[in-house]
């Protein structure tokens, strides 16, 4: 998976046909990108651990993980992924869209479990760490899916739904188990980042400064800037260069335009500065990983989808 298939932020992209919204992206850091920057949509996400360590941050908690840990992501919460200094991480995104496991019906299974985990209303362990009482029995769901996925015998889809109701089987059985990882959610605080955050999206192209940003988000500047690095973990100009950088990625993978009017585009006015930016942060030029996203384009058989 390359930055092109991520949307950022309030993803907006479709997950898997209408029919079965159900697709699996499998991701390395940093082969494929340096991170996945603070962002939320409204599908489900369980975020699969394959090999390495990193750092997947869910609202205001940070997890360290490592090769074989799961975390789930419901509609909504805040996460970013990335990666740990020196170290490597591969894992899978599995999204699918809640309406894959409700029934058209009311039923105990959606009434009691279901929505309110979509609603973010009820406590579960939302990270299962390699070797926790409830790791085992739900990874070997996610394997199942994966080969189902592979392989796509007849009627795969039953056994991939099938799966997935056993995956949550597995955390709720064991929820006071784990349910101290879920913190209450600061509903203030996180209304605040998110409305940051879509102000960042709408206008990222533009010359941003922190004094425009303080206004649009009703504070004072320095209460701006203390807010910002608290709730997004760095200062405000190195994210917007990171957001920056990333749209500019995706635009170098799929658009034909060139790359001063890319560096415009995504806010910087320098192209010498685009340039050095890009290097230090994705390890190439823009040339060279716009080439190398067309070669893999070419030799690379996209993710499995359903």
């Amino acid at each position: 998976m390359n930055t092109i298939q991520y949307e950022n932020y309030q993803e907006k992209k479709e997950h898997g046909p209408a029919p079965f919204p159900y697709i699996t992206y499998p991701c390395s850091i940093p082969l494929d990108f340096p991170g996945v920057p603070l962002h939320w949509h409204d599908e489900m996400e369980l975020i699969y651990i394959k090999k390495g360590q990193g750092v997947v941050t869910v609202e205001y908690t940070a997890y360290h993980v490592r090769g074989g840990d799961i975390l789930v992501i419901v509609p909504g919460r805040l996460h970013a992924i990335d990666q740990e200094p020196g170290a490597s991480m591969e894992y899978e995104n599995i999204i699918f869209q809640p309406s894959l496991l409700l029934s058209r019906r009311e039923d105990l299974c959606g009434l009691e479990f279901l929505e309110p985990m979509f609603r973010q209303q009820l406590a579960f362990p939302e990270y299962l760490p390699a070797g926790s009482p409830a790791h085992r029995d739900a990874a070997a769901c996610l394997d199942l899916a994966d080969r189902l996925c592979r392989d796509r015998p007849r009627a795969y889809q039953l056994g991939v739904k099938s799966a997935l109701f056993a995956f949550f089987f597995s955390v709720f059985s064991r929820e006071t188990e784990g349910s101290e990882n879920r913190r209450p959610p600061l509903r203030r605080s996180l209304d605040k980042t998110k409305q940051i955050l879509k102000y960042i999206e709408l206008h990222y192209g533009e010359k941003l400064t922190i004094k425009e940003m303080a206004e649009a988000s009703g504070f004072s500047q320095s209460h701006f800037m203390k807010f910002f690095k608290s709730a997004f973990g760095r200062p405000f100009i190195p994210f917007l260069r990171e957001y920056r950088l990333t749209m500019a990625a995706r635009m170098l993978l799929s658009s034909g335009s060139s790359i001063l009017e890319i560096a415009q585009q995504t806010g910087f006015e320098n192209l010498s500065y685009f340039n050095r930016s890009f290097k230090a942060a994705y390890g190439m030029t823009p040339s060279q990983f716009r080439a190398r996203g067309a070669r893999q384009a070419i030799q690379t058989p996209s993710a499995p989808t359903v």
